[in-house]
Order: C-alpha cells, then structure tokens, then sequence
C-alpha cells in the first residue's frame, strides 16, 4: 500500500512544491496587526487544502484571536486516532535587509527552499497534508483515523488555544497527538524527540533613590541598585552551574545511566568552534548533552539600568532590572519555581533597595513520554528506513507549550515528529528547510501512519 502512496508523493513533487510556495508567499506575521487578513488568507489555504483531500467538518474558528483550522476524516474503523498539530502563522521577517531572497517569495537553492515559514512550521504542515492527499488519491482512506488542528496564534504564545482545547475535549478526543514543530540534531540525522523542558521566569527590579544621583556627591551613602542587582545575582547560581535556590531541585528524578547513555550517544555541537567560545560550561557531573536535554537551568537573560551612552555619566542610578528564566524537566512546577524564586530575592535583596518582581505569565511543564513506547519506536524505524541511519534520542532543552496542554489536558502520548535542522535559521533571516528533508520526510510520514494503525 505505501509503495503506491510514495510513488504518488515522487510523481507530484513539483506540483507539491508549487503548492507549498504559495503557502508560505502568505505573509501571515501573527504578532503584527497589519497582517491580520493575511493570518486569515493562510488559515484559509489550509482549510481549503484539507476539504480538497476529503477531510470532513473542516471549519475555520474563531477564537477570538486569529483563527484556527479544525477537520477530522474518521473513516478508518477500529484504527487508532491521531490528533495532527500545527501552526500557519509565522515570524516576522524583519530585518528585510538581511534576506539573501524576499522572505515570502520562496525560493530553492543549495538544495534548500528559503522562505518565511519554510521550517517553523508551514513547511512542516505541509508535509501533513500533501501525505494525507497523497493517501486519499492513491487509496480512498487514511490508514487511520485524523483529527487536524492548525493555528494561527503559536508565535504570539497561543493565547487562545487552551481555553478552545478545554471547551472541545470530546470532540478533539485521540490515542495519541502528533506534533512537527522540531528538528533533528543534525542534517540527515533521524531524530526522535522524546521530551521537552518547561519554561517560566521573572523579572527583578530594584529602586534606590528617587531619581538618578551624583556618584560622587551620593557615594558610599546611598546603595547603588546596579551593584545590588549584580550582587543578588551572582547568589542564585554558582560557578559550578548549580542553581543555589533553595528547593529548586526537589522532585526531580535521577538519570540512570540507561538514559545517560541514550542521550550521550546523539552527536552534539561542537561548541567552542561554531560559537567561538573557549569551553563549555555543564553542571558538575553531568555531560554537555546531559545538561542540554535533562537538567533543570536558571539564566540572566538581560540586565539594564544607568546610563548606557557613549562615554561616561559617573551617576548611581536610580534603578536597576533584570530578566530571568528558568528552562524546567519533569518534577518540576512552573508555579513552584515562580514562588521560590520570589522567596530567594525577597530573602536575599541587599539592604538600601526596595525590589518589585513582575512574574512571567506565560509557563509550561517539561514534558517527557518513555522512548520505548511503541508509537515512539515505530517513528524511530520509519526515521530510519527512510534516511538510512540508525535513529537517535533525545530531549529538547527547549518548549512547546501546547506539548504540555496535550498531556494534562487529554492524557495521551505525544509524537514529536519534526524534520528541521541546526542550520534552518528559525526565526532569523533567511529560513530555509532541506528540500531533501522535504521529500524524505514525508516518505517518514506515510511509512508511519501505516505503522499506527496496526498499533491499536
């Protein structure tokens, strides 16, 4: 069966390939409000592509944000049901300047389509839907049974999602969910990704006097909040990488050298050449993939406050902020975290300062399924199968937060099938996605959801 649907998928590449540049020609920048008709216009290609395949119940809905696509095909009796996730909004592609080729004018080179969206995540959709058509017109049917929900808010933090899967869990009810919103850690390196951190954070200030002051009229009676900040920071995290929170590791599990292996045997980046940098810096005791994938982290990730000219304006200013987040792995809570966090500075901000913290609202659990599960290692053998290398498993130090939605909300395990690489520039100038990727991928796609219906 999936010989004929393969062959239909090699047959129509160049039309696949036109379709998908009219997809991503839709600027459908998210987070801006002069795009929001072209938000519209990509919701409405994915809905139109999903009724040309034969989906079913193919709406466009409000969600009092930008629209989501929901259609299922539930034809397949007594197969399995996947949830498929994806999203058609994208980055901004500022700054223009920086494009080798216009960011909505797609374009193949050096064997890679670049584009807005190329990779995160229309190229990734795409994939879906041409492997769904191609299933439709080579067999009448899906192997099993699909529920699809595409929308148009992942990169402005999904606002509006949660509160529509709450209020449609029977309707959006599954065995599993599937999710190609990732990457493979290298080029041609099949990757199975089998967990994901969590995310949280805050932002500190500190306030001194009421306005900025003369350092040398004001120095040494009055507390300088930028040195407070410095000195409230560098007690939260040692040299050594460990995080001095007091409870911030409670609850976490121990790696077992099982896993430890698992994650070890991924290749890793050479750092200290692809970002110049003169070593790295894991937690004692732990590897550079050890840490990345499965250990807890707390970063600065910006400090501002005083005069920031050329020059120098010899003041104590009057305030001084940072911003703080924290990446998370099973065990912890995200709320929790925000608490201790909150106690720690609140316990050990330095005296002459008043501090005020402002929370992120914007959290999420880690999230991790077993890599022995069979829907995992099935994804891993068509991994392989189609790329011709022994699949790899790893965990994401990054977060999906509607990866932690699934999970609580529906109770299934999460498929975390992406095909993006190191090298695809998300978010930058000059996205791009392996057009071999693109083939080879969707050759991954038809191999398992053949697989799946055999696993109910």
């Amino acid at each position: 069966m999936t010989v004929s649907v393969k062959q239909y998928l090699k047959d129509n590449r160049e039309q696949n390939l036109e379709r998908l540049k009219r997809f991503l020609a839709i600027p459908s920048v998210s987070t801006t409000s002069s795009h929001k008709e072209d938000v519209l216009k990509a919701g409405e290609f994915v809905r139109d592509y999903l009724n040309e395949i034969g989906f079913e119940k193919v709406n466009l809905e409000e969600t009092g944000g930008h629209p989501l696509v929901y259609a299922e095909w539930m034809g397949a009796e007594g197969a399995p049901t996947a949830l498929f996730y994806g999203h058609y909004d994208v980055q901004p592609a500022e700054p223009l300047e920086l494009w080798d080729s216009e960011p909505f004018q797609a374009e193949v080179r050096d064997e890679r389509i670049f584009a807005r969206g190329a990779s995160d995540d229309k190229g990734q959709v795409f994939m879906h839907l041409a492997v769904f058509e191609a299933f439709m017109k080579t067999q009448g049917a899906l192997p099993i049974n699909v529920k699809v929900i595409i929308e148009g808010e992942e990169e402005i933090g999904s606002e509006n999602l949660n509160p529509y899967l709450k209020n449609n869990l029977e309707k959006l009810a599954a065995d599993f969910a599937l999710v190609s919103d990732s990457g493979m850690v290298e080029t041609g390196q099949p990757t199975m990704l089998y967990g994901l951190k969590g995310f949280t954070g805050l932002e500190v200030t500190l306030r001194g006097a009421k306005r900025d002051l003369h350092s040398g009229l004001y120095g040494g009676a009055v507390k300088n909040p930028a040195m407070a900040l410095s000195q409230l920071l560098a007690g939260m995290k040692n040299e050594h990488e460990k995080v001095l929170i007091e409870g911030f590791y409670d609850g976490i599990e121990e790696l077992d050298q099982e896993e430890r292996d698992l994650m070890n045997a991924a290749p890793g980046e050479d750092y200290t050449r692809s970002l110049d940098i003169p070593e790295t810096t894991p937690e004692d005791g732990f590897t550079v993939n050890e840490h990345l994938m499965a250990r807890p982290t707390f970063e600065v990730n910006g400090i501002f406050g005083g005069y920031q000219g050329e020059g120098t304006k010899t003041i104590i200013p009057s305030e001084a902020t940072a911003k703080l987040t924290c990446r998370l792995v099973p065990g912890q809570d995200p709320m929790i975290i925000q608490d201790l966090l909150v106690k720690h500075i609140e316990k050990h901000v330095p005296k002459g300062v008043h501090v005020s913290v402002k929370r992120e609202p914007l959290s999420a659990k880690a999230y991790k399924v077993d890599p022995a599960h069979p829907l995992i290692q099935s994804a891993a053998e068509s991994l392989s199968a189609a790329f011709g290398k022994e699949t790899v498993f790893v965990r994401l130090g990054g977060s999906i937060p509607v990866v932690e939605s699934f999970d609580q909300l529906f109770g299934i395990p999460v498929i975390l099938l992406g095909f993006g690489t190191p090298e695809d520039n998300l978010h930058a100038p000059n996205e791009s996605f392996p057009v071999n990727h693109f083939d080879l991928g969707m050759e991954v796609l038809v191999d398992y959801y053949a697989k799946a219906a055999k696993l109910n």
